[in-house]
């Protein structure tokens, strides 16, 4: 169960912490949502799953009691310390804890052979959540991620094109993962209570993802820098070598050559930077 919000008062009050908003640290005080994560990541006994930012065990228990095998990344070292010494003492053949940064280690240490079937079940900082994601995208790709966000950074993640929080971070996503129906999360569910909604995010990795090569990812950042401008003039100053064929691509779905990165929808996003001769 969820510790309330005194109970978390009064654990953080004897480990003499005070929480940190640099690192993120809002703690989980309803058992409810605790409960809507691990069902929509659909945990059951023997799963492997990725944690990041553990913090006071919360979401960390509740996986290990349902038989999950948990790999978890705590950065802040008196939270660690204090989970070294009660949930892996508990469980020490199924949490492997360590102390370190979740953008360098996006998926807590899991084995990459485990990766692919893993779930990640996580409540992540909003400071660290494009970088966190950036890592994970790069693969290999858990099979489902639920995912506590700030409101914000999940609507930018879940994104049609065509408006403003559609950019570069949408495509990378949206072409490994299917976004299947989350959970908003409102300020009253954490310890110290936030200043703005947040949101559980579902993610389903896609049948056939996409995972773009570093050159195409940063090629699709440049455009998205430049959203006043027109997509292929980008292109012709970036890759001049891909713009016949991206121009030739667009004319055929339809699009004008005056077309603006945001407007494109991820699946041509995708043909796009298949494209020979590639940028990707």
């Amino acid at each position: 169960m969820a510790l309330t919000p005194t109970e978390t008062r009064e654990l953080l009050a004897k480990l003499g912490h005070l929480p940190k908003r640099f690192l993120g640290q809002n703690f989980l005080v309803d058992g409810n949502i605790v409960r809507k994560s691990l069902e929509l990541a659909q945990v059951a006994a023997g799963d492997a799953v990725a944690e990041v930012g553990p913090g006071l065990g919360t979401l960390t228990g509740a996986l290990l009691a349902a038989g999950a095998e948990v790999w978890a990344v705590e950065r802040d070292r008196t939270l660690h310390a204090y989970l070294e010494e009660t949930l892996a003492v508990r469980f020490p053949a199924m949490l492997h804890l360590v102390e370190g940064d979740a953008v360098e280690l996006p998926l807590a240490g899991l084995p990459a052979g485990r990766a692919s079937a893993a779930k990640v079940v996580a409540n992540l900082p909003y400071a660290i959540s494009t970088p966190w994601m950036d890592g994970v995208l790069a693969g290999p790709l858990p099979a489902r991620m639920v995912l506590m966000l700030q409101k914000e950074a999940a609507e930018r993640y879940a994104a049609a094109p065509g408006g403003r929080t559609f950019g570069a971070i949408s495509i990378f996503l949206q072409a490994a993962y299917e976004i299947a129906p989350g959970h908003r999360v409102s300020p009253g569910c954490f310890h110290p209570r936030p200043e703005v909604d947040s949101a559980l995010l579902h993610l389903v990795r896609r049948t056939e993802p996409q995972v773009f090569r570093p050159a195409g990812k940063a090629l699709v950042r440049r455009c998205f820098q430049q959203r006043r401008k027109q997509l292929l003039a980008i292109l012709r100053e970036q890759a001049p070598a891909a713009e016949p064929a991206w121009r030739d691509l667009l004319r055929s779905e339809g699009y004008p050559a005056t077309v603006r990165a945001e407007a494109v929808p991820v699946p041509v996003w995708i043909r796009l930077l298949s494209l020979p001769p590639s940028p990707a």
